[in-house]
């Protein structure tokens, strides 16, 4: 074959070039044969363009002395590919300038750039200058249009309700563009193109009719205002609109739109399920989540990755991990994507070891973890408390250099909040380039469970300096933080701040906060006037004041509460608890016997008193009078040395505290056989001296452990950590970091 011939057969099949050494023989080649033929250079130039070599099609652009539309539209494209999406639209400008009309190849890429740069009324000004020119019934340009549409019109600012906004160019003549997010355009490029592309569409001389006819100036979404003007659609356009209401929580709209597409003859794809999947994660819908998933199997899409990974995420958010497990085993295939939701769903759920269990299996695997796989194990070392787990994550994480990830690096603030060790959680949060909510608030609820209220408040201090909006969970920590450190005035300022400031509306959760820090206070009135104007309390509410009444010996009010906790959560186990508890203090045993016999006839269990302690990688438990530990005999000898030092140096046990009808004899032994105190004295005998002891308990310290626990870190020159339910305590040399105020 002739080196002409030759030439011809590769310019007609320009995919057979693959690389960038072929290109660049083809051009030698074609300078050497055909001189600077302009239409071969341009041929050239797409082949350059297709293999994403920019220097090298921009020099070739520039030797064309008349570029055709080809050159133009390769280069477009190019720019768009490699996220020069400024120079794109710069570069288009040129193009119309130069008396040429884009074509149905040309759009699509200058509307994802619009995208790109996150710019909703330049998208429009293309969306105009498309209208002009007679390609808005092209379906690949549509396609482009509604996926803008769908991905910034819930960003405009000018946005009237979700989902809804002005379509295009409605005044046009009166905007001014937003420059935010147009890359490296300048003011005056941007307000080029914007009024170059009004007298391309000529929409100042356009008249009512007209307008109304080409269907602008309605207030309906822009995405479904393409679609329904789409002569022709594919079912890209159809999974455009349905993930782009499904995005914008239009969850109805998008059932819809799905059950068009089947009408339209269309069959749903793998894009369609995956994408409204989510919706019946968010509204906890799990029988028409099945039924997608019938759909997914009876069409064999239920061994695709995204699908797969989208039924695992929809069913763990509907409390069905087991079925999440089901789907995630019988992936053919598992990537990162997959492994990260499963696991997610089991933290979700409660079932730490098992996540733990399958991040390890990840590893064997040989899938890599990524950051979102860290954020989802962390917590489940956080909630088991787990610190050496939680220090070989921290290792890993650092050698595969993700420590300065936002969401890994507030998930260890997190994690080693929640293990005790509030020092290390702000050292890390210091070290961090970049503060988002998430971070803001993992370390200002750290705070406030460890009683540093004023450190917590400081901090939230200091977010709202910085900008950083706070959101509803970073006002339950800095209330919770004013609620353990029982300040009244600082909580009503931050409670009020919501509404006021921030135009939050307080949830279920910040009410608690303030009836838990007014019943702290013993301010039991107060709390049982502010719950009954909370709009449909829980039991959740009513339980922290019912705790308060507990602690504050007040038999009347506590009995008004569980009254109104038992209409709203009549199976709630701790109200029976504490109501049994608080008549037993009192001393009013038939009281508190009938309220367990009311347990016993419906069937509801006590939870039992337990502590943890973690000593050389062993998670030790421990039950109130439990003597089933190999080593009991000397955690007993221990204990009552212990007990004989505490007495010299003035403890006198607080019988009070023991809520049995038995002699005071027997009180004391129960009360020196508590959870704790096996843990603390275990801890003692299987640590070196001077180590730190951490111990975890299930339910709130009693006052007489808390006080015989400030003697044993005296005597033992050690500080002793104690994780109750609510928060921390801290005792080192005789004291507590609560100040005694829990």
């Amino acid at each position: 074959m002739t080196p002409s011939k030759l030439l011809k057969t590769l310019l007609k099949n320009p995919n057979s070039i693959s690389s960038k050494s072929q290109a660049k023989q083809l051009h030698a080649q074609i300078i050497k044969h055909k001189g600077f033929n302009p239409h071969y250079l341009s041929t050239l130039l797409s082949i350059y363009c297709n293999l994403n070599l920019l220097p090298q099609s921009i020099n070739l652009f520039n030797t064309l002395q008349s570029p055709p539309l080809l050159a133009w539209k390769s280069l477009i494209r190019c720019y768009t590919c490699l996220g020069f999406c400024s120079d794109c639209l710069s570069f288009f400008n040129r193009m119309r300038v130069s008396g040429l009309y884009p074509d149905h190849n040309i759009f699509p890429s200058v509307v994802k750039s619009c995208t790109l740069l996150k710019s909703l009324k330049l998208g429009e000004s293309v969306h105009a200058c498309i209208i002009r020119v007679g390609l808005d019934v092209d379906v690949y340009t549509c396609n482009a249009l509604m996926n803008m549409y769908s991905n910034l019109e819930s960003l405009s600012e000018n946005v009237e309700e979700k989902g809804r906004t002005r379509y295009v160019f409605d005044e046009m003549s009166k905007r001014k563009l937003d420059y935010k997010g147009c890359g490296d355009l300048s003011s005056n490029e941007v307000d080029d193109i914007v009024k170059f592309n009004l007298d391309v569409m000529g929409s100042n001389s356009l008249d009512d009719s007209s307008q109304k006819g080409r269907g602008l100036c309605f207030r309906k979404s822009g995405v479904q205002k393409v679609f329904e003007m789409m002569p022709a659609r594919d079912i890209v356009s159809w999974n455009t609109v349905i993930a782009g209401n499904a995005q914008n929580g239009m969850f109805e709209d998008a059932l819809a739109m799905l059950r068009d597409l089947g009408k339209a003859g269309l069959k749903p794809d793998t894009f369609s399920l995956s994408s409204v999947l989510p919706m019946f994660s968010e509204l906890v819908d799990v029988d028409r989540g099945r039924e997608i998933h019938g759909y997914a199997i009876r069409n064999g899409f239920d061994v695709d990755l995204y699908v797969g990974s989208g039924l695992i995420d929809m069913y763990s958010k509907c409390n069905q991990i087991e079925d999440a497990y089901k789907v995630f085993i019988l992936l053919p295939l598992r990537d990162s994507i997959s492994w990260n939701s499963v696991i997610a769903g089991c933290v979700q759920n409660g079932i730490f070891n098992e996540a733990l269990k399958l991040f390890r299996k990840m590893i064997m695997a040989k899938v890599n973890p990524g950051s979102v796989s860290f954020s989802s194990i962390i917590p489940a070392c956080a909630h088991l408390t787990t610190l050496r787990l939680g220090k070989q994550l921290h290792g890993y994480i650092m050698r595969c250099r993700f420590e300065e990830n936002v969401l890994v690096a507030s998930s260890l603030v997190d994690m080693y909040a929640k293990c005790g060790f509030i020092k290390i959680a702000r050292r890390i949060f210091d070290k961090m380039k970049l503060h988002d909510t998430v971070s803001w608030t993992a370390m200002i609820m750290g705070y406030a469970l460890h009683g540093h209220a004023h450190d917590a408040i400081s901090l939230f201090k200091q977010m709202e300096m910085e900008g950083v909006k706070p959101n509803s969970v970073a006002f339950v920590a800095v209330l919770t933080a004013c609620s353990h450190a029982g300040l009244i005035d600082e909580a009503w300022h931050y409670f009020n701040s919501m509404s006021h400031d921030y135009r939050l509306s307080p949830q279920l959760e910040h009410y608690a906060a303030i009836a838990d820090l007014l019943g702290r206070a013993g301010r039991l009135n107060e709390a049982y006037e502010f719950i009954l104007k909370v709009p449909s309390p829980n039991g959740s509410v009513w339980s922290t004041l019912l705790a308060a009444c507990r602690k504050h010996k007040n038999i009347e009010m506590a009995e008004k509460v569980s009254s109104e906790l038992f209409r709203v959560d009549p199976n709630n186990i701790g109200a029976y608890v504490l109501l049994s508890n608080t008549y037993s203090a009192a001393k009013r045993w038939k009281d508190a016997a009938m309220v367990r016999k009311t347990m016993k006839n419906q069937d509801i269990l006590k939870k039992a008193a337990c502590s943890w302690i973690e000593v050389r990688n062993k998670l030790h438990a421990f039950v109130a009078g439990d003597k089933s530990h190999p080593c009991y005999e000397r955690i007993k000898k221990a204990l009552e040395e212990l007990l004989e030092k505490m007495e010299k140096e003035g403890y006198v046990p607080d019988t009070s505290e023991v809520l049995h009808d038995v002699d005071e004899e027997y009180k004391k032994s129960l009360l020196y056989n508590h959870s704790e105190r096996l843990a603390i004295a275990y801890g003692i005998l299987s640590t070196p001296e001077g180590t730190t002891i951490c111990i975890t308990k299930n339910i709130r310290v009693c006052n007489d452990c808390h006080t015989a626990i400030k003697f044993m870190s005296n005597i033992v020159h050690r500080e002793i950590i104690v994780r109750d339910n609510s928060r921390f305590h801290h005792f080192k040399d005789g004291n507590c970091s609560c100040q005694d105020y829990w």
